[in-house]
């Protein structure tokens, strides 16, 4: 018989546990290793240069190729570091924190095939290359040890020059916007007057006091925060920036004094390029959340500096509830279709998802001069989820709405500026049904570079993934905007993977194409004729995988569920012979088994494994069942409580059906995950003895420290402290005997997975006697990027698979552990099927 442990007893368990692995933690003498290296084959494949990225201009005539890099060096990732206010910043450079990516630019003329290579310095460090409205230049910036500079290429030349000095700021926001005049640009320079940054005190000016004052203000586990006055200054100094107005053709530099030095972390034109809307950001500043809910002033602007009105003035926003948004104006933008009219949004809940009322927002418009008094336009039963313009220009427009407690969305289409037009509803559907999922309509910039929906003989033109119970079908339909009917234009049929990737000038459709054995290119494709041609033609940048091929697989959980994967086997795999298999997976949520069980992927995708891919692991002879569904199905205010004994569920059907189907040796199975998956990884090892060994990358695994939700969960710690103690493996860390391997980057940023739930992971595990290691990444953060990095880690899971799964001697018959008599006593851990 199961007990459940009373809620006090769980609590005061949590944290004598986390008192216990901190003070096992404290004493454990840690070593540092040198970087280490996979086998050959892996280290040609991670080398091997990316294709380009592929950019069209706004004409459909031209397109931009974009040269990257594979993996950069650490000592990239060990440039000063500022984290301020949830940002990552350089204070070298002035700009955000990162490595040299994108290394090289290319003009690509579509109808005649040819190329034309952009001069660049040696070692250019290239950062938001953006097509002007016409397709005639492409603005960029080139990044320098000193700063970042902004430069210009012609399409028609190819050739380029530079604008700026080296004193951009791109910092907190956009460093550059194209006018609409496609001419000039607006750009945040750094503050020409300012000082040398602020330094740290030698001695502690005072404590660093907080005080709540009664007011409820839950907050996400945010990172990177403001810390001290310190930060708070190195945050205004790094921030603040002076616009100013630069010619694309002569360079010529225009500041605007109406607007002096700020933290401006918007500047936006409006339409007609007579108004900009500025975002400014002040003080108090908060440490406990990220800048973007620090108090702004909102106000729009004359270029000519004479007129300036105040639109809005958010304060700080510590107290939005979880879930919901923050109350007064918010998500402020420009009407494409007008000269100068702004739209934003209000919430009439007190942006509070639980509190019933009619309606939640109301859309509402103020036109230049904006002196006058906003006029409602529209509201939303539900939150409101978008707004989109349709290129005919008479104010018809898509809005869409979304229902959290049903995770449902409804589209409508109306005319914003006829009061008399009733909205008609276009799409009212689940968020999780990719098979009812319409796709989204294509976009084209109108003549003053404004981004719209584009019309086509009085129809929008819609690209989706096409889910199927076969796997994706990529599709490109027409919706007739009189009757609202949808007519399906082109669809991928065959062996092939092609997706839509927009429209060529001629009329001809631009299509991204790839097959099991051929690498992703793009084509022209005549939709009349049929005919196809190649735009580009990319080679396989890793021949050593040729053959693998992923076959999309389907099976049941035990309840009934259908589930979905990827079944990849190694190169030169005999029919019959039973692998070592890792079972790879991120668990999803979902109200419905008709959702949770809908097919993700295709069949005909190109295998090309980048990063710390597990696919790696098809080189050392392992099979590999990637994306394996794990759903966990229920209702979203209570889904998790039944999260452990779903999981587990799914994962006995996925090695049940590798085993049947002759590819798996059941007692050769590992499973895998990042970030949530890794938090699936150490629950499964907990909760049930399938595997021989796991691995966890980024993950978190004590949720008592992320008390205000995680991933879907929708209530606090205090008021689920029983769930929130059953998925969290830590608490079971007693629990876990197959040996587990965890890897973290040192300065992981992502919210919840602080890399101190590594560490206190792995002390748990070895205080009660188990097997981990625990592998902490320098300079890294969620995911890794150093190639130094990115080979020790493959090296790390291939040796630790190997040794633990591949060549793992046979494992004795389980046995029941009794639960220890100070805690509350569990479910025995087998057989498998039973957990918490």
């Amino acid at each position: 018989m199961t007990r459940t442990p009373s809620l006090a007893l769980v609590t005061l368990l949590a944290v004598v546990l986390t008192a216990v692995a901190f003070v096992v933690g404290s004493a454990e003498p840690g070593h540092a290793e040198d970087y280490r290296e996979p086998p050959a084959v892996v280290k040609r494949i991670v080398d091997a240069p990316p294709s380009p990225s592929f950019a069209l201009d706004p004409t459909g005539t031209r397109a931009l190729l974009v040269a990257r890099t594979s993996h950069p060096p650490v000592a990239d990732l060990a440039r000063p570091l500022w984290r301020l206010g949830g940002y990552r910043l350089d204070p070298s450079t002035n700009g955000r924190h990162g490595p040299r990516s994108s290394v090289g630019l290319t003009i690509l003329e579509i109808a005649e095939r040819w190329e034309r290579p952009i001069t660049l310095p040696d070692d250019a460090d290239i950062g938001s290359p953006v097509w002007n409205k016409d397709g005639t230049m492409v603005a960029f910036t080139l990044t320098t040890e000193d700063g970042i500079a902004l430069w210009v290429a012609d399409a028609t030349t190819a050739r380029a020059r530079r604008l700026t000095d080296p004193s951009l700021n791109a910092a907190l926001g956009a460093a550059f916007r194209w006018m609409p005049d496609g001419r000039r640009l607006i750009c945040a320079f750094v503050d020409p007057e300012r000082e040398d940054a602020p330094e740290p005190p030698r001695e502690p000016e005072g404590p660093v006091i907080q005080e709540s004052t009664g007011r409820k203000a839950p907050v996400r586990t945010y990172q990177d925060l403001l810390r001290n006055e310190t930060d708070a200054r190195r945050f205004e100094w790094i921030g603040t920036s002076q616009p100013a107005l630069v010619d694309a053709r002569s360079g010529e530099r225009r500041d605007l004094p109406h607007l002096p030095p700020a933290i401006y972390r918007r500047l936006d034109p409006s339409p007609d390029g007579q108004w900009l809307l500025v975002s400014r950001t002040t003080r108090p500043f908060s440490y406990s959340v990220p800048a973007y809910r620090f108090p702004e002033v909102i106000a729009t602007v004359r270029l000519d500096g004479q007129e300036r009105v105040e639109i809005a003035k958010p304060g700080l926003r510590e107290e939005i509830p979880i879930g919901g948004v923050e109350t007064g104006a918010r998500g402020f933008r420009w009407r494409p279709d007008r000269d100068a009219t702004l739209l934003y949004l209000e919430a009439l809940d007190g942006g509070d998802p639980k509190r019933e009322v009619e309606h939640r927002d109301r859309l509402v418009a103020r036109d230049a001069p904006f002196r006058g008094t906003p006029r409602e336009i529209y509201r939303t039963e539900h939150r409101f989820r978008g707004i989109d313009f349709l290129a005919s220009g008479r104010g018809q427009v898509l809005i869409g709405e979304y229902d959290r407690d049903r995770r449902w969305t409804r589209t409508w289409l109306t005319h914003i500026d006829e009061r008399g037009d009733e909205p008609r509803l276009v799409w009212d559907r689940s968020v999780q049904d990719r098979y009812g999922d319409p796709g989204r309509a294509m976009q084209t910039l109108d003549a003053r570079g404004r981004t719209v929906l584009r019309v086509e003989d009085g129809a929008l033109l819609l690209t989706g993934s096409g889910a199927t119970p076969d796997g994706d079908r990529p599709f490109l339909d027409r919706l007739d905007l009189a009757t609202l009917t949808t007519e399906r234009v082109w669809v991928c049929e065959g062996e092939r993977y092609e997706t839509v990737a927009g429209l060529l000038g001629d009329g001809t459709l631009l299509t991204r194409h790839e097959t099991r054995t051929e690498p992703p290119n793009y084509w022209a494709r005549d939709l009349e004729s049929g005919e196809r041609e190649p735009i580009t033609r990319f080679v396989d940048p890793a021949p050593e995988l040729a053959g693998v091929e992923g076959e999309l697989v389907t099976y049941e959980r035990d309840d009934g569920v259908p589930l979905s994967a990827t079944l990849y086997l190694p190169p030169g795999h005999q029919e019959g012979e039973r692998l070592p298999l890792v079972v790879w997976a991120y668990p999803l949520e979902y109200n419905d088994r008709s959702t949770a069980g809908q097919v993700r992927g295709s069949p005909y995708r190109f295998t090309r494994p980048r990063g710390t891919s597990h696919l790696f692991l098809l080189t050392q002879g392992y099979a590999v069942m990637d994306r394996a569904a794990m759903p966990v199905i229920g209702d979203p205010e209570t889904v998790n409580d039944t999260f452990v004994k779903q999981i587990v569920g799914s994962a006995q059907a996925a090695i049940d059906f590798a085993v049947e189907r002759g590819v798996a040796d059941r007692d050769r199975v590992a499973v895998g995950g990042h970030s949530y998956g890794a938090f699936m990884t150490a629950n499964l090892l907990a909760h049930c003895d399938l595997f021989r060994a796991g691995i966890a990358r980024s993950g978190a695994y004590n949720r008592t420290l992320t008390p205000f939700g995680f991933q879907s969960e929708r209530r606090t710690f205090w008021e689920a402290k029983d769930t929130y103690f059953k998925v969290s493996p830590f608490m079971h860390a007693d629990r876990i005997d197959e040996p587990m391997l965890m890897i973290h980057g040192e300065i992981d940023n992502n919210s919840g997975t602080f890399p101190m739930q590594s560490r206190r992971m792995y002390h748990a595990i070895k205080g009660n006697g188990g097997h981990a290691r625990l592998v902490m990444l320098p300079h890294e953060s969620h995911g890794y990027r150093g190639r130094e990095s990115v080979l020790h880690v493959l090296a790390e899971m291939i040796d630790w698979l190997d040794e633990h799964v591949k060549n793992a001697k046979p494992r004795p018959a389980p046995e029941a552990k009794p639960a220890p008599e100070t805690t509350p006593a569990p479910e025995p851990k087998k057989p498998v099927r039973q957990a918490w």
